[in-house]
């Protein structure tokens, strides 16, 4: 890919949520993503974005990082866009696993699954903030469009 960089920050556990260390420390990394021109951030799954979620999603905003997020929380609570698994399919899925386990089923004999159903949540809001046009095909094929 012509013209991409992917540099990846570093994941460390902060004393606590509130210390001045973990705040200096996570606008650092946010600092150092928007320095670049067409710079963004793509967010995967991890213990430590859930724990820190809302001083992420705040540090970006600060940043005018325009950000994808794994999960639909951070695109609700004021992110960009979202786009991960849906949550409430893979709670019914794990239930059905359940079932089988209760009827007799060893846990070795059933399948592993991979989630089938993703959604895309894209907050308009946040769009109009960093002045972003998201087209209106993209937005047509969102499962949900915060105004």
């Amino acid at each position: 890919m012509s013209g991409l960089k992917i540099r990846s920050a570093p994941r460390r556990s902060p004393p606590s949520a509130n210390s001045t260390t973990a705040t200096t420390s996570t606008n650092r990394s946010a600092s150092r993503f928007s320095d670049s021109p067409n710079g963004g951030l793509i967010l995967t799954a991890s213990a430590l974005a859930v724990v820190h979620r809302d001083l992420i999603i705040a540090l970006v905003a600060r940043h005018r990082l325009p950000a994808v997020y794994y999960e639909r929380y951070f695109a609700v609570a004021g992110g960009l866009v979202s786009y991960g698994s849906d949550s409430i399919e893979q709670f019914r899925l794990a239930a059905g696993y359940v079932d089988r386990i209760l009827k007799g089923t060893k846990p070795s004999e059933l399948p592993v699954q991979a989630p089938v159903k993703f959604e895309l949540v894209i907050n308009l809001k946040t769009a109009k903030a960093l002045v972003l046009d998201v087209p209106p095909l993209l937005q047509r094929r969102a499962d949900e469009v915060i105004e």
